[in-house]
């Protein structure tokens, strides 16, 4: 027991006498210590005018899906006589993860870069994230037959090109995905939705963010709305339809009692036939007028509630939010990571020096 309390403390007291030793070489060091910290401090502040800033627009806006149409239910088998479904059981499309993953979608993206710019209306998008990656400087080098491309049509005059544009935009697409794109809830329990495009270009990180935001929220009330839609123009075909029959079924009445003035009374059925039958054609139409009439009013009540509230709660302006990091941080970080590869490399420099004198 004696021995091996005598060997810890031996090895205690070496590991105090070698951690002493390394302070005492590190001092002996000072000048190499000095110089690391004065040349980083300049790398630091150098980094920090050299390093373009990052530009990150945000846009924040609170979602509230469609009302239940619960209350529509009592006129749902009226509607479905006519073949026509009111709607209502599309809720849940789009909701919650779904909804952040569709902006997030290359269709939705490649969609918003094909956009206009709108300080610029040459040029879409897409072009103000070619300068702003120097892609096009780049291709000159190493792929000149891109620079044939034009990237603003889906639909190239050959399948080589559109292979090309396919495979730029897709790369174009993931690069944004991971680099400049975040979208989230910051709260779980809200229904806010926060979009934050990142990018040194404050132009193209405002302009997308907005295109983005639009092109995605107008495909997302119109997937919702699709439905009544569809219905409203069929009741609305169908209304138009047996109005016209109803009219014309009047117009015929008329007709049959003008074409026979002075009629002899013994030969009433000339007359009272086609008149009748006119006139019947006309009542059944009225009240199926009337029906598809009212379906056609209920349908627009549900178009009304399934239609999502989409309220913009912050819009990215100018000066978009830059983050650069400031002179002063630069110089302190640059220091102290200089500092701590010196220190690490004379470190190994005195324990080869150590061993080989052992």
């Amino acid at each position: 027991m004696g021995g091996t309390n005598t060997k810890q403390d031996i090895t205690l007291k070496e590991l105090i006498l070698n951690l002493k030793n390394w302070i005492l070489y590190l001092i002996s060091k000072w000048y190499i210590l000095i110089l690391a910290v004065v040349l980083g401090s300049a790398l630091g502040i150098l980094y920090t005018k050299l390093k373009k800033p990052i530009y990150t627009a945000t846009t924040s806006f609170v979602l509230e899906g469609a009302e239940p149409s619960n209350g529509l239910g009592q006129y749902a088998g009226i509607a479905s006589m006519m073949g026509v479904d009111l709607g209502g059981g599309n809720g849940g499309i789009f909701q919650g993860d779904n909804l952040i993953e569709l902006y997030k979608s290359r269709t939705m993206i490649e969609a918003a870069l094909l956009k206009p710019s709108q300080s610029d209306s040459s040029k879409v998008l897409l072009d103000h994230y070619f300068e702003m990656e120097q892609l096009k400087d780049q291709w000159k080098k190493k792929r000149p037959e891109l620079l044939s491309v034009n990237f603003a049509l889906k639909h190239q005059n050959s399948n080589s090109l559109q292979r090309q544009r396919d495979s730029v935009i897709s790369r174009v697409v993931d690069d944004i995905n991971s680099k400049k794109l975040a979208v989230g809830k910051p709260d779980k329990k809200l229904s806010i939705i926060k979009i934050d495009v990142s990018g040194t270009n404050e132009i193209f990180a405002k302009e997308f963010n907005e295109a983005l935001v639009a092109e995605v929220n107008e495909f997302y009330v119109k997937t919702k709305t699709k439905k009544s839609l569809d219905n409203i123009s069929i009741l609305q075909h169908k209304t138009d339809s047996v109005r016209a029959a109803m009219n014309g079924a009047i117009s015929s009445a008329a007709v049959a009692i003008d074409n026979t003035p002075n009629l002899n009374p013994t030969k009433q059925i000339l007359r009272l036939v086609p008149s009748q039958r006119s006139q019947f054609s006309a009542e059944t139409n009225k009240t199926i007028l009337a029906q598809l009439l009212q379906n056609l009013e209920l349908s627009k009540l549900s178009l009304m509630k399934e239609a999502p509230l989409i309220q913009i709660i912050d819009n990215p302006v100018y000066p978009v939010k830059e983050n650069k990091i400031g002179v002063i941080k630069g110089a302190v970080i640059g220091a102290f990571l200089l500092s701590f590869i010196t220190i690490v490399i004379l470190t190994v420099i005195n324990t080869v020096r150590v061993s080989m004198k052992d």
